[in-house]
């Protein structure tokens, strides 16, 4: 067995499932039995709820393909533990590496400019240890990779931004859902952060227009956002167990309007009230009205 068809067999025998014919099977029975292009997966189990969700988009080789370089993008900017919900859930991160493994991808990056200092960054999230494991290449980022890039956006007329993004076939956003105190969420686009160098706090102060900006130039396949613990108060950061709601929910798509404005909603915001939403949409990434997507839901 090479370590392709090790990873898959290991991923899978974590979800709790033998053959992936007894996954789709589950999949199957519970409604997601054609292509979606939104999709939300609850459950207990953050690995299975998210092979849920890209399984009810088609599966992971919708979106790779074999020989693909793919970065999975998730937030490892503080040092905060995966109960603390400041960071993406490790199994989370863990089980979209693995299902590119599965789907061919030749390498998958992991990696994030973090905030704190990255190696507790890293080994808190508890991303580290878990996406290595299911088969990523995790690194720190080397500020020597950043390259100037020219956006002529709403706000940006040039940025430098991460070469191993800029270079990747494949994208993938894995956010945490979260509430922050100038933003007042932060879901995908505000993830998009962690490719950005220069001095990234900066863009506060066109914040939204500067958030589509960037998302323009990015311009992920697959937002995967991290709804298994939202944090409610005092984001970015946290660190209150009480500010904590678990909700046990995994949400994907291929527009990350759609899927930021859905996680506005379980925090109880309207999404317009988010103004990089509507610039977003004005600008052709997307939807803010999720429901006209063919939509789908699992409950495992």
């Amino acid at each position: 067995m090479d370590r392709r068809e090790f990873l898959k067999s290991s991923l899978f025998a974590a979800l709790g499932f033998s053959t992936f014919g007894g996954f789709n099977r589950l999949v199957k029975q519970a409604g997601a039995s054609e292509r979606y292009d939104f999709m939300v997966a609850r459950g207990e189990a953050p690995a299975a709820v998210t092979a849920a969700a890209i399984s009810g988009l088609g599966g992971m080789g919708r979106f790779v393909s074999p020989g693909d370089s793919v970065v999975v993008k998730p937030n490892i900017g503080w040092d905060r533990t995966p109960e603390q919900a400041a960071t993406t859930n490790p199994e989370v991160v863990a089980s979209l590496v693995a299902l590119c493994v599965a789907a061919g991808a030749r390498k998958v990056k992991v990696f994030d400019h973090t905030v704190n200092d990255p190696r507790r960054c890293y080994r808190q999230s508890g991303i580290e240890n878990a996406a290595r494991a299911a088969g990523a290449e995790v690194s720190y980022v080397d500020k020597r990779k950043f390259r100037d890039v020219k956006l002529r956006g709403y706000a940006l007329n040039e940025w430098p931004l991460y070469s191993d993004v800029l270079d990747a076939d494949v994208v993938i956003n894995v956010p945490v859902a979260k509430t922050h105190g100038i933003a007042t969420l932060t879901l995908s686009m505000k993830n998009l952060m962690g490719v950005m160098g220069g001095w990234r706090f900066r863009i506060h102060q066109k914040l939204d227009r500067s958030l589509v900006d960037i998302a323009l130039a990015v311009r992920p396949v697959l937002t995967v956002l991290d709804a298994v613990r939202i944090l409610t108060a005092h984001g970015p950061q946290g660190g209150d167990p009480g500010d904590v709601k678990r909700l046990n929910r995994v949400i994907a798509g291929i527009d990350p309007v759609a899927v930021d404005a859905y996680g506005a909603t379980l925090f109880g915001v309207e999404p317009r009230e988010l103004a990089y939403l509507g610039i977003a949409e004005e600008a052709g990434l997307g939807t803010v009205n999720f429901r006209r997507l063919k939509s789908g839901s699992i409950v495992l």
